[in-house]
């Protein structure tokens, strides 16, 4: 059996992070000194909890309203806005289907969303990993069009962002990190069509020298403790990039929106969703391996059983959540039926549990989410009394993995694995 492609995340972020520290890594647009000069700063705002996480300060492209971060219109029963981001609120996925709808998607910007024309959107491959080693200014070129012509695929996957459930690390552990404080809404699955990246690096003229593949987003660059980290890209390796990497220009059956990508993004199944570059453009591919700061600084785990340069991520956590508001208000002595859903990014899930108030036990599983990359799930529930209650889901998955009382605390607040203790009042 095949060792899962989650777990070669980890082992190739591990692995670039030992070749950049080295010198043995390269990547255009930021020196390895002023990336280490940055963590130390990183690290005196990690260590002071109370900090924010510093916030680009780049000036928004021609045509982009920078008070205006995001694009789509932004309900509060249907997304929370945080800062330049927008989180998906989990009632407004009772009743809904598989997938996500476009209009409740979270949104996660590092600056904002650019407004591209796709008549005038090229992308540009170049690298040594390409034959004749096209370079940046004399790259291998595709019109949207003539990726549109490619043999198309479709993929559900699911999307996540590293820091969601960030907020629960101060809200039910006293250990707050900066960053966004996401709630459990910076997540979603959905439909995604397009053309693998394995086909378009093959049409360039791939080599077998090459090692690395790195997407790079068009939204403005990133500017973060007096240093300008340019635009957000991150390496993958070439096995992952030829395996199941999708250059997605649809989204649920639409063109993709602007704040998801427009007109192209990579979708990378199972990694975490700082690989999956919105508003793709240039793509250098490699032989010889690559770094940025988005796999070197930031995604890192720091902290206390952390080395000083920090742990690569790896495979996202195991996460439960009830499609229900925070401080629902229930009716007493009559049954309701909860929802919610699980997942995990090690596999699939494998069974669900709810507490609601007199122990754990199992929670009824929808049969057509087996194997997928979510698990929706319900439970029946006669509040027995007025009053405050707490509810409470857990999941295991496919590999053994759960989720624990508490979650280990890292210095940015990623990966937050704890049970979430959710509040309802029954009247």
């Amino acid at each position: 059996m095949s060792r899962p492609l989650s777990s070669e995340e980890a082992d190739h972020d591990a692995r670039r992070g030992r070749q950049w520290l080295a010198g043995e890594a390269h990547g255009a647009g930021v020196a390895r000194d002023d990336l280490l000069e940055l963590g130390s700063a990183m690290a005196a705002l990690t260590a002071a909890a109370a900090e924010r996480e510093p916030v680009a300060v780049a000036p928004a492209p021609v045509g982009v309203d920078p008070g205006s971060p995001i694009a789509k219109p932004l309900p509060p029963e249907l997304l929370r806005p945080l800062e330049t981001n927008a989180e998906m609120r989990w009632p407004a996925m009772a009743g809904q289907g598989y997938v996500v709808p476009n209009d409740r998607f979270f949104v996660r910007n590092h600056t904002v969303t650019p407004r591209l024309d796709a008549d005038a959107w090229r992308l540009r491959l170049f690298g040594t990993g390409l034959r004749d080693a096209p370079t940046r200014d004399a790259p291998v070129e595709f019109t949207l069009d003539e990726l549109r012509r490619l043999p198309a695929e479709e993929s559900t996957a699911l999307l996540e962002c590293a820091g969601n459930g960030r907020r629960f690390f101060a809200d039910q552990q006293d250990a707050p990190a900066p960053g966004v404080a996401w709630d459990l809404g910076g997540v979603g699955v959905a439909r995604w069509r397009g053309v693998r990246l394995g086909t378009v690096l093959r049409l360039a003229g791939l080599t077998d020298d090459a090692v690395d593949v790195m997407p790079e987003g068009l939204d403005p660059d990133y500017v973060t403790g007096g240093v300008n980290l340019g635009r957000v890209r991150r390496p993958l390796p070439i096995a992952k990039a030829l395996d199941d990497v999708l250059l997605a220009y649809e989204m649920n059956g639409e063109p993709l929106p602007a704040d998801h990508g427009f007109p192209v993004r990579v979708v990378v199944p199972g990694w975490i969703g700082i690989s999956s570059i919105k508003w793709v453009g240039p793509v250098e591919v490699s032989a010889t391996p690559l770094f940025s700061p988005w796999n070197t600084q930031f995604y890192r785990m720091f902290g206390p059983g952390h080395p000083a340069d920090g742990d690569a991520l790896g495979t996202q956590s195991v996460k439960s959540a009830f499609e229900l508001a925070w401080d629902a208000h229930l009716p007493a002595g009559t049954e309701v039926r909860l929802h919610g859903r699980s997942w995990s990014g090690a596999g699939p899930i494998d069974r669900v549990e709810v507490d609601t108030g007199d122990g754990w036990r199992p929670a009824e599983l929808v049969a057509a989410d087996r194997g997928g990359p979510w698990q929706r799930w319900t439970a029946a529930w006669r509040p027995p009394a007025r009053g405050r209650w707490t509810l409470r889901a857990r999941a295991t998955d496919v590999t053994g993995a759960g989720q624990p009382d508490r979650a280990a605390p890292n210095d940015l607040g990623y990966l937050f694995d704890g049970v979430v203790r959710h509040p309802v009042t029954v009247v």
